[in-house]
Parts: C-alpha cells; sequence; structure tokens
C-alpha cells in the first residue's frame, strides 16, 4: 500500500477542494484508470448526458484526487453513438462508423471536464485523434507527468483507431501510464452470471479470474481488453459508480464490486 501523498497544486487549491491534514493514510493504489461508459451518463434519459450524473461523478473523483490519488479516466459514448449499433442500423462502413463513436466520446470526455473544473480539479483532456483545438494529442510521457502533477487525465477518441472500443483502450492506456488497477465503474455493483438488470435470477462474483472471465463469456468487457490486462498482470475491478463513496472504498482497498485478477 502507498502511503498518502497530496499533490502540490491541490495545496494551492485548497479552498476548492478539501485540503486532507492526514499524510499516513494508506491507500491500496495510487495511479488508477478509472473506465466510465457512455450509457452510465444517461441517468434516466434515453439520449445525451444526464448533468445530475455528471455532477456526481465529478464529486466522486474529486474525493479520489484530494486524497493524493492519480486518476486517468476513459469514457465511452454509448449515450450518443456507437459504432457497432451505427453498422447493425445500417451503415455500411463500419471504420466511419467507429469514428463516428470516437466523436461521441470526446463529446462526454469534454463535458466531464468541464464538470470536474466546475469543482475546481486541475484537468487535461488528451485525444487520441487529433483536435488541436479542444484537446492535446495523447503522448504516453505526457499523460504520465499531468498525473504525477496532480491533474486528471480524460483520454478521448478510444484508442484512435476503427474496430477497437473503448474497453480496450481502457486496458491498453491503463497498461501505458502504468496504473495499477483498471476501476470500471458500471450502473450494478458487479459482474454477475447474466445481466442482472434484465435476469433476476443472476448471481453475482466477488472474485473471477481472468481465464474464468473469459471461459465463461462474461460481457462486462470484451476479450481484446480482458486478454490485455492479463498478458500483463492488470487487475480489474468492476463496481456499481452510481453509489455514492463507492469510488473512494475501492481505492482504499474495500471489497466492493467484482475483482478479476
Amino acid at each position: 500500500m502507498s502511503a498518502l501523498h497530496i499533490h502540490p497544486e491541490l495545496i494551492e487549491q485548497k479552498g476548492t477542494i478539501p485540503f486532507i491534514q492526514n499524510t499516513t493514510l494508506p491507500m491500496k493504489y495510487k495511479r488508477i484508470l478509472l473506465k466510465l461508459s457512455g450509457e452510465a451518463l444517461l441517468g434516466d434519459k434515453e439520449f445525451g448526458i444526464d448533468s445530475s450524473i455528471l455532477a456526481m461523478y465529478a464529486r466522486e473523483i474529486k474525493a479520489a484526487v484530494a486524497l493524493g490519488i492519480e486518476v486517468a479516466i476513459v469514457i465511452g459514448g454509448g449515450n450518443i453513438f456507437r459504432g457497432v449499433s451505427g453498422v447493425e442500423g445500417g451503415m455500411k462502413d463500419r471504420a466511419n462508423a467507429d469514428y463516428m463513436g470516437m466523436l461521441a466520446t470526446m463529446i462526454n470526455a469534454m463535458a466531464l471536464q468541464g464538470a470536474l473544473e466546475n469543482e475546481g480539479v486541475y484537468t487535461r483532456l488528451l485525444s487520441a485523434i487529433k483536435m488541436e483545438q479542444v484537446a492535446e494529442p495523447f503522448v504516453r510521457r505526457r499523460a504520465i507527468r499531468h498525473l504525477e502533477k496532480g491533474r486528471v487525465v480524460i483520454l478521448g477518441a478510444g484508442t484512435g483507431n476503427p474496430y477497437f472500443t473503448t474497453d480496450t483502450a481502457a486496458s491498453l492506456r491503463a497498461v501505458e501510464i502504468e496504473a495499477d488497477v483498471i476501476l470500471k465503474g458500471t450502473r450494478v455493483d458487479g459482474i454477475y452470471t447474466a445481466d442482472p438488470e434484465k435476469d433476476a435470477t443472476a448471481t453475482r462474483f466477488d472474485k473471477l479470474s481472468f481465464t474464468e472471465a473469459i471461459s465463461r463469456n462474461l460481457k462486462v468487457m470484451d476479450m481484446t481488453a480482458f486478454t490485455l490486462c492479463q498478458e500483463n498482470n492488470l487487475p480489474i475491478i468492476v463496481f456499481d459508480m452510481n453509489k455514492a463513496g463507492n469510488l473512494i472504498e475501492v481505492v482504499k482497498g474495500v471489497e466492493v464490486g467484482t475483482l478479476v485478477s
């Protein structure tokens, strides 16, 4: 476990971000990759972004940053557009549909950046495709440096390549920035034998190995993402991001959600 560390930039902001005096509070994870689904931003809406959900996420992330946790975020775009759905809806060019999905992730990333900055949190938005007017290009060393300075790094546009999901982007970026864990925030409290929102008999797993998750064909992340994490010994925790305080519990090491390792 790492000892608590308060970033200098947070100390400068102690009027807006809680200044934590206790510098010995143990944290299990020092650097995290938080994966958020675009669908989670829907809230009660059928399309778009629920501002109350966005604000709640910003508060949760702010609390983690105030504890000295280095936070990188990958967010999906399914609340706006998904490439696979576009193809299923009649689009013939899968690559073009996927690029449209990347733009959807950037809309969500910019919205999350705004919500975090409203909370007084320093952020940097990095994009896998060039958008100089709104985001920095993704450069691995630059991303790591931002994290070391206490900035929340939001990673948009997936991997920048078609045919790859944002789950795979999260796994790739987590490995690149040397994150301790991937935290996948969803609307349910872990991984189940079936979709608990559709099947009342579904049962939850507390822990799974990567081999079990792959052999059971569990749909919480795609197989490319699972395999990349397995090859790099990078654990994944799937948890309910919509429950206040859960993110802090996870980084402290409390058993919340489902651990895949």
